[in-house]
């Protein structure tokens, strides 16, 4: 079992609803479903381009997956939870892009968000003592040679790479995506998702993901309000 704090928006909010078809998957009830042909791709060629973002569910991760530290228990990491949401502002990012991230696209911030760094920046502290130590074969998944001196330290400190001042937030939305390939991409990606872009997102919950086992979906086991004004939300 392996547990990720990610954000989402609520389970019926529009972006949620269009990431959902457009993967093929909903992280809140496990349900799957087929792709269909769409712009310039064929329902097989999608299928591929989005099977990594599938399995992991719509989302923005702030603290990575992790399996529970020996000396922990799920119901500590709840309360923890309870608390940490409870102490938390909602906010707002002011406007989402679609972005390319190397061969990746994603749903990004047009800008810096404070409130945003500030928030991923606290999950990772508040929650790493509830991280298990890096297996072997969890550093040699994230081939630390080829990253720089920042990220390996990163990696060594607090599991991933990409915190702290190597952050960037993005919902991710396709595997790697071929050069001659990812024209076509952004078309269509910008077609589907014209709604959201150039729009503000509010940040309203945190989610709680978890992995039953390496390799399976992601699903959300809960989520809470920031600012704690209403009860848990169970998946």
């Amino acid at each position: 079992m392996r547990y990720a704090f990610y954000t989402t928006p609520d389970e019926d909010h529009p972006l949620t609803i269009a990431a959902a078809k457009w993967l093929g998957s909903n992280p809140f009830t496990g349900e799957t479903t087929r792709l269909e042909a769409a712009g310039d791709f064929d329902a097989v060629e999608l299928t591929a381009l989005t099977a990594d973002p599938r399995r992991y569910g719509f989302h923005g991760t702030l603290k990575a997956p992790f399996p529970l530290a020996p000396v922990r228990n799920e119901a500590q990491l709840l309360t923890a939870f309870d608390g940490f949401a409870e102490e938390c502002a909602r906010f707002e990012i002011p406007e989402m892009a679609l972005g390319q991230l190397g061969p990746f696209f994603a749903l990004v911030p047009a800008g810096d968000c404070p409130e945003l760094q500030a928030l991923a920046d606290e999950t990772v502290r508040r929650f790493e003592p509830f991280r298990a130590p890096l297996t072997a074969d969890d550093l040699s998944r994230r081939k630390p040679d080829s990253l720089t001196d920042v990220h390996r330290s990163n990696l060594l400190s607090w599991g991933y790479p990409y915190v702290f001042e190597s952050f960037q937030f993005h919902m991710t939305l396709t595997g790697p995506v071929p050069v001659e390939r990812q024209a076509s991409m952004r078309a269509l990606l910008e077609q589907t998702f014209a709604r959201f872009i150039g729009k503000p997102l509010a940040v309203t919950s945190l989610a709680l993901f978890t992995e039953h086992a390496r390799g399976a979906p992601f699903t959300v086991h809960s989520l809470l309000p920031l600012g704690g004004t209403s009860k848990r939300k169970m998946a």
